[in-house]
Formats: structure tokens, C-alpha cells, sequence
């Protein structure tokens, strides 16, 4: 059984890789279209120009596309591990310390999932591996 799933590894890589992604993509619209509806961002017609919200707004949606069409994976996963590590300690870490009580579980769980990417790659659905650059 382990040689069969240990087959599938690249393949879950992938999948994790694109749903990574869509999480991503799905915060930046949340901020920029208002779709899906956020709860948090629903007193603003516009995210304010510039504003840190909307470079996180800007980071998410591209960097959430890279992830999903696996391009340039590992130096995207890096810059939003970073983004989400920073995130945290921003936003989440000044209101409690602990992860639960402050709402930070999901950055948290976010920069090491992108910490992960960048040590394993893209795997083998996307276009980094189409292009050889995953082996």
C-alpha cells in the first residue's frame, strides 16, 4: 500500500498546490469584487488605493493564479509565505497569543503550507514540470 500511495505523491502535490491557490484567489476577490461576500469587508465599496489591504488584496489574487497554474511555484510560495508569516504577526498576533483566540490558525497554516511548496515544488500538473523545471 505504501508504493501505491507514495505513487500518488506528486499528484496530491498538485492538488494541494491548486487548492492553495484558490483559497488565495478567493480572499483577493473577497477584497476587490466583494465576491464571495466577506462579512469583514462588507462597509467598503472599493478597497482604498494603495491601502495595506489592497497590496494584500493584489498578492493574493496573483499569487493565488501563479499557485494554481503551478508557475514560478517555489519563488511564489516563498514571497506568500512571507506575506501570511507577516500577516500574522501584523494582525493576528497583537490581539492574543494564542492562534485560536486571535483568528490567526489560517495565516499560520497558510505560510507553512507555502513553506512546504517551496521546498517540494509544483508537482506534476502544472506548468513549472510542463516545462522541465520540475523534475
Amino acid at each position: 500500500m505504501g508504493a501505491t500511495l507514495s505513487n500518488l505523491r506528486t499528484h496530491a502535490l498538485s492538488l494541494l498546490r491548486i487548492f492553495t491557490g484558490l483559497l488565495f484567489l478567493e480572499h483577493g476577490t473577497g477584497k476587490f469584487f466583494g465576491f464571495p461576500a466577506v462579512e469583514m469587508f462588507k462597509g467598503f465599496d472599493v478597497t482604498p488605493s494603495l491601502s495595506p489591504l489592497w497590496f494584500s488584496g493584489v498578492l493574493e489574487i496573483v499569487g493565488g493564479l501563479f499557485l494554481i497554474l503551478g508557475l514560478f511555484t517555489r519563488p511564489v510560495a516563498f514571497i506568500m509565505s512571507g506575506f501570511m508569516a507577516a500577516a500574522y504577526f501584523m494582525v493576528h498576533e497583537p490581539k492574543d497569543f494564542f492562534p485560536v483566540r486571535n483568528g490567526g490558525e489560517l495565516a499560520i497554516l497558510f505560510c507553512f503550507v507555502c513553506l512546504y511548496l517551496v521546498a517540494s515544488g509544483a508537482g506534476a500538473w502544472s506548468i513549472d514540470h510542463a516545462l522541465g523545471k520540475e523534475k
